[in-house]
């Protein structure tokens, strides 16, 4: 009986250990808490980060140990990328955005229109989009924006005023990135240098979206158990991320 008490423990510890090192080096689930990247996410999506693609980091480790400076085994992150990643001006939390400028990069917004390098980033009309994610419904414009380099990917836009849609001219410092949410109108990204976000660090980098495990719009009370099932996107399930 002791040896098999022994062996059980044993037995949970192994999985346990397991079970941590693919949460910090292959794979961990990200839950969709906001709208910022609507119509590629939508609020209640699942999904999982490739933890292992740009290499690794002190917060790709549970609590974030100061152990090491920079990543080790990495892989530059592509333009385009949707990126996990913990903003380094609130390290409580856990972000989800699209990788939009590279080191060196010179970014503006300029009436609604991205600039990157000093040129405009094409984008083409896609239609009306009603997104009823977040509790909506919210009617904007669609568009299809495509990045230096190839990747086209869908941006929602409201208008084309304030600030976020005239910003100054960024230039993104050596080791740094510039993220943006989108769904343009509705995001808190690298155009807002005091907010939480800003120039993100490669090292806060945790890993690209790869793809949807499931979705739910999760408005029913939790108690309800019966409308479970009626809340499930089943179109969104095991769906890559783009």
């Amino acid at each position: 009986m002791k040896q098999s008490v022994i062996e059980t423990v044993k037995t949970i510890v192994v999985a346990l250990v397991v079970a941590m090192g693919i949460h910090s080096f292959l794979f961990e689930p990200f839950w969709i808490p906001s709208g910022s990247m609507v119509p590629s996410l939508l609020v209640g999506d699942y999904l999982f980060v490739n933890k292992f693609a740009y290499g690794f980091s002190r917060y790709s480790l549970p609590f974030a140990p100061d152990l090491f400076a920079g990543r080790i085994l990495g892989h530059a992150p592509r333009r385009g990328d949707v990126v996990v990643f913990v903003p380094p001006n609130d390290r409580s939390e856990v972000y989800v955005k699209r990788l939009i400028g590279l080191p060196g990069d010179t970014l503006q917004v300029t009436g609604g229109q991205l600039y990157i390098n000093g040129q405009q980033v094409p984008r083409v009309e896609q239609g009306t989009y009603v997104d009823d994610s977040g509790g909506g419904p919210v009617v904007a414009e669609k568009f299809s924006e495509t990045l230096p380099g190839g990747k086209v990917h869908a941006i929602l836009k409201l208008t084309d005023q304030g600030f976020a849609n005239n910003t100054q001219v960024y230039t993104v410092p050596a080791g740094d990135y510039f993220l943006m949410g989108d769904n343009r109108d509705n995001s808190e990204d690298s155009r807002f240098l005091d907010g939480p976000v800003g120039y993100v660090p490669a090292a806060n980098l945790l890993g690209p979206a790869v793809f949807i495990l499931g979705s739910a719009d999760l408005r029913a009370p939790g108690w309800e158990f019966w409308q479970w099932p009626g809340e499930l996107r089943w179109g969104r399930f095991f769906h890559l991320v783009h």
